[in-house]
């Protein structure tokens, strides 16, 4: 009997020490959300980077479908930098971030200029058009073939 009520504490212990192990919440919190576009499309390969005081900068980059997530961030204040060639970069600034908390950002990038100049260079061709002259040399069969009055 004493067994049967020895095996029924440790159980019961297991149990409890299961729910408290699964009530405890994450200690970091994730960033999400989507890029878009103006024509609000999906605008994948942009560079999203969150970074603080006081802590690492970390990045992500969207998907085909413009989504983006940065996991295990500690809690904190944090600025998020949204670049991709082509447009405009945006920095959202104030995102507070507490522990087992995903803030959902979502951005729309405006398309930026194109700052790439492009110098071809050249010398002009070395070619006199001013005096054009040919020089051919006749050889003896050039000269029988040509049609000539023989006196």
């Amino acid at each position: 009997m004493m067994r049967k009520v020895l095996m029924f504490v440790f159980a019961m212990c297991l149990a409890l020490f299961a729910v408290s192990a699964m009530a405890q919440t994450s200690t970091t919190g994730s960033i999400a959300g989507t890029v878009l576009d103006p024509q609000s499309r999906a605008v994948p390969n942009a560079t999203v980077t969150a970074s603080g005081a006081n802590i690492t900068p970390q990045s992500a980059q969207t998907n085909g479908s413009g989504q983006y997530q940065i996991v295990e961030l500690r809690p904190g204040t944090y600025s998020v930098t949204y670049t991709l060639t082509g447009f405009s970069t945006l920095v959202r600034e104030g995102i507070e971030l507490t522990s087992g908390f995903t803030a959902n950002i979502d951005v729309q990038l405006r398309v930026g200029t194109i700052t790439e100049t492009v110098i071809v260079t050249g010398a002009t061709p070395l070619v006199d058009v001013q005096n054009v002259t040919k020089h051919t040399v006749a050889t003896r069969e050039i000269i029988d073939t040509i049609p000539a009055a023989r006196s």
